[in-house]
């Protein structure tokens, strides 16, 4: 844990962990990132530092560091964010497009808040013994999107309880979320990506 060192501290430290010659999709480099260190620029750093690690394989640390910092300059989104792309390095990435059924059809009545606090169930294929459907639990990140309401639909982020169970799935499959019943969303598989990614 990083607790004993400063926030400010813990960016220095989460810098020197990027190649030197990372770029983030928007063109801005490390250096453009040292260069707001220099002037003290704690939240564009801590966003910069977010969008190079989104582009550039990096470590659980690199995440956990800018997880700590964003906790000690009190952004929960961030540190949220943070925690959620360290699992991601552990475990993998599944990706999706989710379309939520609407209320009509028996879908949730409310929209949720995107960042990782929902714990759908998911009909991901595997089966009980008696051949019933056997639901996993993931958490949900919508991509893009700070919340998620009835009959929409967004591309999300799945953080499986039991990422083992969820290996099979490719791109193209075919999910269902469930809340309770009926299907509350269908999701496709856009991407799967390996632990360390």
């Amino acid at each position: 844990m990083h607790g004993m060192d400063d926030a400010f501290t813990l960016l220095r430290q989460a810098v020197d962990l990027l190649p030197e010659d990372a770029v983030a999709e928007n063109g801005q480099t490390v250096g453009d990132v040292r260069e707001d260190i220099r002037r003290q620029e704690w939240e564009m750093v801590l966003g910069l530092l977010e969008e190079l690690g989104d582009v550039h394989p990096v470590s659980v640390d690199f995440w956990e560091l800018l997880a700590e910092a964003a906790r000690q300059m009190m952004l929960d989104r961030s540190h949220r964010w943070c925690q959620w792309r360290g699992w991601e390095v552990q475990h993998g990435t599944l990706r999706a497009t989710l379309s939520l059924m609407d209320p009509k059809e028996g879908g949730r009545r409310t929209v949720f808040s995107g960042d990782g606090r929902l714990r759908p169930m998911w009909d991901i294929g595997n089966r009980t013994t008696d051949g019933k459907p056997a639901l996993s639990i993931a958490r949900l990140w919508v991509e893009f999107e700070p919340q998620l309401g009835p009959g929409e639909t967004a591309d999300v982020r799945l953080a499986p309880l039991q990422p083992e169970q969820w290996r099979h799935l490719k791109p193209g499959d075919v999910i269902l979320m469930y809340e309770a019943q009926p299907v509350a969303g269908i999701a496709e598989i856009i991407e799967v990506l390996p632990p360390g990614v």
